[in-house]
């Protein structure tokens, strides 16, 4: 698979699951291009991308209820829905190649099969949920959820969440077995582990302090090495910008047209984790609720089942928090540092926009201890606050763009690609559904930035991941296939 141009030089910044993900494909289609990851941090996985800061848990649209929002003529719009999907199915596709070729050993490690469960109360929401299953259940993609307003089952499919609770006014759940638990901190390590088998430079504790464009249409990116202190310059023909949180204030050193009019909103996430083994034991699937009105999507209830270092775990959230800095382990100072004159009035005019998104921060800032789990009563009747303890997660940074459909300063719940006109730098920002459609997010890369190298690369493409350019949901026969291939692969 070798590129017909001469070798290009890369560098990838940030060691989290999409800066892996790119890594792995690019090996895999032109072996011969070199490859060097700069991590501030002392391993890879330990922002964005790790199990502990919520990063995506297998997000494949099957109970996610914000992906199919309800429109003002009462019918369900499954768009996103349907979209999110058939990215997962990439993901699923390439890892199952991952493993075959033997470049992961043990699939257990990262992916488990998990119910994905649907559950809402309230007459007004029962009748949601039961048009959201009647739009997706004839859906191959969705093919085996199955609807139920019957306290009975619902004993049967979440016994916490039922046990305790007063049943007076409709209740409805849909269930989906297909659902799988993902941990992407644990998938993450085992694609870094991976590369640096293959050749690539991993450098981690170096910090990417300025990216310039030379007069020789290269990029110069001046790196720290934080534990000697020493600077050094770093040349490389193409730039990937995947670190997190911190992907926004590097873009915008890059000086190119497309970082402008761009700004970013940090928002923090505290989970609660059951720390009772019991409990732990009596739940199995992941729960998401429906948004409360007037909150924004990133804040859906949801009680999850994960493994997390071989070890079932028990997390209910999420409740947001503030903090101006966009990683975690970021500065203080990273919100104001980033507004430019070329986003100041992005971001006046969202802050103008958004006084709901800041009030519902404000009051979740506000809460204490007790009405948390006031909160989480309300999935779990039940609940003991002895039992639960306050786990923080981290930082996401919302994008704030100036769009035609939101005008000026509109914040973006989702992920985004931004490339240069030439497609010699590329940098992911944005949050949710991230790292679950990692793959698909990848490969938009590198059509958007190697255009050149995609009809040699594309038999390789089509070997890792089948339904390359081909709608599964279209395609009912191939979706059966594939399924059964991967499951059978991953273990599910």
């Amino acid at each position: 698979m070798e590129s017909k141009q001469s070798p290009k030089e890369v560098i990838l910044i940030g060691a989290g699951i999409m800066s892996g993900t790119l890594g792995v494909l690019m090996k895999e289609l032109a072996p011969d291009w070199k490859i060097t990851v700069y991590e501030k941090l002392p391993q890879a996985g330990e922002e964005s991308s790790n199990e502990w800061n919520n990063a995506g848990t297998g997000h494949s649209a099957l109970c996610e209820l914000n992906y199919t929002p309800e429109l003002e003529d009462g019918t369900i719009d499954t768009t996103k829905a349907i979209k999110v999907n058939e990215q997962f199915q990439l993901s699923k596709q390439f890892w199952s190649y991952l493993v075959e070729k033997e470049l992961i050993k043990d699939p257990d490690q990262f992916i488990m099969p998990l119910p994905h469960i649907s559950f809402v109360q309230g007459k007004d929401d029962v009748e949601y949920l039961r048009k959201r299953y009647e739009s997706l259940v004839d859906n191959p993609l969705f093919k085996g959820m199955e609807y139920t307003e019957d306290p009975e089952v619902l004993k049967e499919w979440i016994p916490l969440i039922m046990e305790g609770r007063v049943v007076d006014e409709p209740i409805a759940a849909t269930k989906m077995d297909s659902g799988t638990d993902v941990n992407f901190g644990a998938l993450t390590r085992i694609l870094f582990d991976y590369l640096a088998t293959q050749d690539v430079d991993i450098h981690y504790n170096h910090k990417v302090t300025d990216i310039k464009r030379k007069r020789n249409g290269k990029w110069e990116v001046k790196v720290e090495n934080k534990k000697q202190g020493l600077i050094r310059y770093h040349e490389a023909d193409f730039v990937f910008i995947g670190a997190g949180g911190g992907s926004l204030p590097l873009l915008q050193m890059t000086g190119i047209p497309e970082s402008k009019h761009i700004g970013g909103f940090p928002v923090s996430g505290l989970f609660l984790v059951c720390e009772n083994e019991e409990i732990i034991e009596k739940h199995h699937a992941k729960v998401y609720g429906k948004a409360k009105i007037g909150a924004p999507p990133m804040s859906v209830p949801h009680l999850d089942t994960r493994y997390i270092g071989g070890k079932k775990e028990l997390l209910f959230g999420p409740f947001a928090g503030f903090s101006p800095k966009f990683l975690k382990s970021g500065s203080y100072l990273d919100l104001i540092s980033s507004v430019k004159p070329s986003n100041v009035t992005t971001m006046l005019a969202a802050g103008l926009k958004e006084m709901g998104l800041t009030k519902y921060l404000i009051q979740q800032l506000l809460l204490t201890e007790d009405e948390r789990i006031e909160e989480l009563r309300e999935f779990v009747p039940n609940a003991k606050k002895e039992d639960w303890k306050v786990l923080t997660a981290g930082q996401r940074v919302q994008i704030i763009k100036d769009t035609e459909k939101g005008g000026k300063g509109t914040i973006q719940f989702g992920t985004e690609v931004i490339t240069s006109k030439d497609g010699t730098v590329a940098a992911l920002l944005g949050a949710s559904p991230g790292a679950s459609t990692a793959v698909y997010v990848m490969l938009e890369v590198l059509e958007r930035c190697f255009p050149e190298n995609m009809n040699d690369w594309e038999p390789k493409i089509k070997e890792m991941i089948p339904s390359y350019g081909i709608s599964l949901m279209e395609n009912p026969e191939l979706l059966e296939e594939i399924t059964k291939k991967t499951d059978e692969i991953l273990g599910l």
